[in-house]
């Protein structure tokens, strides 16, 4: 299997994770995503990056199935609003591209807002940086290698 940089990331901080990976070359919708791991699309979790009207970046993890309220997410981050990072934009802030977005190891920390929902579930999957590679790790193990905090984020 091919070693991405958030597995790498892990790895290195010894953090217990498992890895899956599904056929796919191209970005396909998150709940396929879930369906091609016979998981829950509940405990799979998709990476999205905002921008405020500050200036700020931040990223926001929610299941694949929901849709991101962007009012919640900018209460989350004491913001008055929040829009989506545009897709173009995501390379050179983040170093990753549409599809392949992981929480870990991009290019500089960003504030971090998991749906709380994840309480729900005894791990969530996430983006390992590459399409066709997820990770599956615990909230208490993600918090050695990144700060975040939950809040409630879908419609």
């Amino acid at each position: 299997m091919i070693k991405t940089n958030a597995m790498r990331i892990l790895d290195k901080n010894k953090i217990n994770y498992k890895t899956y990976s599904y056929n796919g070359c191209e970005a396909i919708s998150g709940i396929e995503v879930a369906q091609s791991l016979n998981q829950n699309p509940d405990m799979v979790f998709k990476t999205l990056v905002t921008t405020a009207k500050s200036k700020i970046h931040y990223v926001f993890l929610i299941p694949v199935a929901k849709e991101l309220d962007l009012k919640k997410a900018a209460a989350s981050v004491n913001e008055k609003s929040v829009e989506m990072l545009k897709q173009k934009d995501l390379f050179a802030l983040t170093g990753y591209v549409h599809g392949r977005c992981s929480p870990l190891g991009m290019k500089k920390f960003f504030d971090t807002v998991i749906d709380i929902s994840a309480r729900n579930n005894q791990t969530i999957i996430f983006s390992a940086g590459k399409i066709g590679y997820q990770i599956e790790t615990t909230l208490e193990e993600l918090s050695k290698v990144i700060e975040y905090k939950l809040a409630p984020l879908t419609l």
